[in-house]
């Protein structure tokens, strides 16, 4: 049986707005999550062993982070537990091109392809709201990869509404450092009593990045990249970052742009989707719904 392979796509924010901060310490916020038609690639093996093994390759391996701890094999041992009598194992081959820290949602998307990919490999049938809710569990960008669709997002994360995005094309830059979310959001000056929006406002432009200002100051190749891309269009940050954007109408604006990024920082052109392309491998091109 030939392996099955998932692309995991990236995303970027293309607004972060922090409403308020939970008692439990998690935040509210608002977002809209535009995918991406690059990203990781994730390839699936059953195994007749039961166990679960996790190879890694490509230029975006981190070799200091725990194997066991990697978000693939998490999410793959949280579906193994749905699996009535235990799941058959597999063999899962990551190869990982997306940066890590970089805001482009790489970890939740491969947990989001890993829970997709198993679910069809082990014949477990459970149902997308399933996956999520298990993806949930995982981190709080899972669930948006697992429904598959670019979408407007409020609570934790996981109030999730389809959105059609117009087709844009975007340049992304990674500045060559990594940001810890974490830290971002136990930062005291960070902004959280931002008023919520509607859909609506966004699209009249009426929106931010409420992590971008502490960002900059607390990252200054986020600021030194942001300054430099501001002078060709609209700049923003994506999540925590470190990747900064901006968008275009043509594919060929973009890769004009491309060719001319400072030789010190990664950078990429993609075309935003609003259908995840797991889910067009998976069950063919369809709408959102």
């Amino acid at each position: 049986m030939s392996p099955l392979v998932l692309p995991a796509p990236a995303k970027l924010n293309l607004f972060l707005h922090i409403t308020g901060r939970r008692e439990d310490g998690y935040h509210e916020l608002q977002t809209l999550f535009q995918l991406l038609d690059v990203g990781d690639e994730l390839s699936f093996a059953l195994r007749a062993d039961g166990e679960l093994v996790l190879d890694c390759e490509g230029p975006q391996v981190l070799n200091d982070v725990p194997h066991e701890d990697n978000l693939v094999l998490r999410a793959a041992r949280a579906l193994a537990a749905q699996a009535p009598g235990g799941a058959p194992g597999a063999t899962i081959t990551l190869h990982k091109r997306l940066p890590a820290g970089g805001g482009l949602g790489g970890g939740s998307s491969d947990a989001a392809s890993t829970l997709l990919g198993l679910n069809a490999l082990w014949d477990l049938k459970l149902s997308t709201e399933r996956l999520a809710e298990i993806g949930r569990g995982l981190g709080a960008d899972v669930p948006v990869f697992v429904r598959g669709c670019s979408a407007w997002a409020e609570g934790v994360g996981e109030q999730l509404t389809p959105v059609e995005l117009p087709q844009r094309w975007f340049l992304v830059i990674h500045p060559g450092c990594q940001v810890s979310t974490a830290a971002v959001f136990q930062h005291p000056q960070l902004t959280r009593n931002s008023p919520a929006i509607t859909i609506a406002a966004f699209f009249a432009g009426d929106t931010r990045n409420d992590c971008e200002d502490l960002v900059r100051r607390l990252a200054p190749p986020v600021d030194k990249a942001l300054i430099w891309l501001q002078k060709f269009g609209d700049a923003a940050l994506t999540g925590t970052g470190a990747c900064v954007f901006a968008s275009f109408d043509r594919e060929e604006q973009a890769r004009a742009l491309l060719s001319q990024v400072p030789e010190q920082w990664q950078a990429f052109v993609a075309k935003g989707v609003n259908r995840s392309p797991a889910l067009d491998r998976l069950y063919g091109a369809a709408s959102c719904e």
